[in-house]
């Protein structure tokens, strides 16, 4: 399916309505809302609230079939060859690893993981046999020269070269196939927003749709100016609401980019649209295929030929995702394994020495601002409680429990958050979730700190950076939550595995320091 059939996809009906909603809101009139977003905007985001697979993890975890195959079929070739239960196996599984290896090695360097080269189903593939061609040449020119044919003999390359030359053919035609299709079912996409409309939106849109390659589908488009200067339909596609709107819809639905439409001459103006827009976990772009001013090629990403100008990167993406997840998980069930006989007796304790239930649930921001509930030991008297967090906790509160407050001291209370971990709520590091309605002063943290909710672009943490260096406990006055957020801000634009460890090490020892914890 093309992209304008993709785009016919819109219904006529819905988007009459649009272009009345945005005249009759530019008009002064009242237009009914819901969250923020216009019904046809909510419409719109309802459609696109399933998670989508980008490109780069469909073709890596291809990347690992083919490596995996390629390994299993030259390990089951050997063993054909030469008979089961060999002493040479740990020798071949090295070989057969090497060959597999170079093999995608050199695919990738020639290209054969791109889109066009994925998509084709003949065009590429005397490149793609000749990549599986030459590791097997240079171990046959190798074995001879080491005197070791007796092992791997002319013959049996020559059978796994063929073997697995009929698997590489045929597989990467069903895969041609299968990736046709995702794109056509909106499976294997990225899905875009335009900032921005008028004349260079709609230059834009055109230079994206006459992209063979394109992975990008546009969801609509979002601009504050009136129909004058931006109309309600640009190339086909909607106006969906106003960036301010934006900025609701991209936390309602599951978007990868944004695309700002505007020359670079509107320094102001894109500014201006950057300090609302850096909040969110998307990748922001700056669309330059218009502008007459060049730079060195490396300053640009491409959507096919399209040229942008990276503004923000969306942090913690495709397989870095997936490798904290693993991290994640892995860490969480050995800290169960370790410290159930702790949180089984915090339990006791908790019923023993109280009346109400053992654990406390509060709802607080998560990723992307969405609101997730948090578990933890019940801390204090319950007809006391406050689930929305408005009063903070002080020191010698006395809603807390004598126990209470040696749970919130050692911080054995948050202990069961590791079930949030497991759940998928939560991650072991990252900025701490508050709750919905905390504040400061009779102020909220948004309210505070410009860009606040920054801190919600990646998953909050059952620990993070601002704790471990002392930014835990009480927030009583405006500095604590600002520095809290530039430590959490921090975290986010410098995050790398090693630096979740590190942050995973020191916390039991930081967690000594109990000055601020009340």
């Amino acid at each position: 399916m093309t992209k304008i059939e993709k785009r016919e996809q819109f219904d006529l009906e819905n988007l009459r309505k649009q272009v009345a909603q945005v005249r009759a809101r530019e008009a002064g009139e009242k237009v009914e809302q819901d969250s923020g977003i216009n019904s046809f905007a909510r419409q719109i985001a309802d459609q696109l609230r399933e998670g989508n697979y980008t490109p780069t993890m469909i073709i890596g975890q291809f990347r690992l079939f083919e490596f995996l195959s390629l390994l299993v079929i030259g390990i089951a070739v050997f063993h054909l060859h030469m008979g089961f239960g060999t002493k040479l196996f740990l020798v071949q599984a090295t070989v057969a690893s090497t060959v597999s290896a170079l093999t995608i090695a050199i695919l990738q360097i020639g290209e054969g993981y791109r889109l066009p080269a994925l998509r084709a189903r003949m065009r590429f593939l005397p490149r793609i046999l000749m990549s599986w061609a030459v590791p097997l040449a240079a171990l046959a020119a190798i074995t001879a020269l080491l005197g070791a044919d007796h092992i791997y003999s002319l013959r049996l390359i020559t059978a796994w070269f063929l073997v697995g030359a009929a698997f590489l053919l045929i597989e990467r035609i069903l895969f041609a196939v299968g990736i046709r299709h995702w794109a056509r079912n909106g499976v294997m996409e990225r899905r875009a927003v335009i900032v921005g409309g008028g004349q260079a939106g709609k230059e834009l849109i055109r230079a994206l749709e006459n992209q063979t390659d394109n992975d990008i589908r546009i969801c609509g488009i979002f601009d504050d100016r009136g129909e004058k200067r931006s109309p309600v339909v640009v190339a086909g596609y909607p106006k969906l609401g106003t960036v301010a709107e934006l900025v609701e819809f991209a936390r309602l639905t599951r978007i990868d980019m944004l695309i700002i439409a505007l020359p670079m001459s509107a320094e102001a103006r894109i500014l201006q649209l950057l300090k609302k827009l850096w909040v969110l976990p998307v990748d922001i772009r700056l669309a330059a295929h218009a502008n007459k001013l060049r730079f060195r090629p490396r300053a640009y990403s491409h959507v096919g030929a399209v040229p942008m100008l990276d503004i923000f990167n969306k942090p913690i993406r495709d397989w870095d995702s997936v490798a904290k997840r693993i991290f994640d998980i892995a860490f969480s069930v050995l800290a169960l394994v370790l410290l159930w006989p702790v949180m089984v007796g915090a339990a006791i304790a908790v019923k023993a020495t109280s009346k109400g239930p053992v654990f406390f649930m509060q709802k607080r921001h998560g990723f992307n601002n969405e609101i997730i509930n948090i578990f933890k030991f019940r801390s204090m008297y319950t007809e006391m409680s406050d689930p929305t967090a408005r009063n903070a906790v002080t020191k010698n509160d006395p809603r807390v429990t004598p126990l209470g407050r040696f749970l919130r001291k050692s911080s054995i209370d948050e202990l069961p958050q590791l079930f949030n971990v497991l759940l998928g709520d939560l991650s072991l590091v990252g900025p701490r979730p508050h709750a919905v309605l905390a504040q400061t002063q009779s102020r909220t943290y948004s309210d505070v700190v410009e860009g606040y909710f920054a801190r919600h672009r990646v998953k909050p943490g059952v620990t993070g950076w601002a704790q471990i260096n002392g930014w835990r406990g009480e927030i009583d006055n405006d500095d604590k939550i600002k520095f809290r957020t530039a430590y959490d801000l921090y975290y986010i634009e410098n995050w790398s595995l090693l630096f979740d460890l590190k942050i995973l090490f020191l916390t039991p020892f930081r967690l000594l320091n109990t000055e601020n914890a009340y």
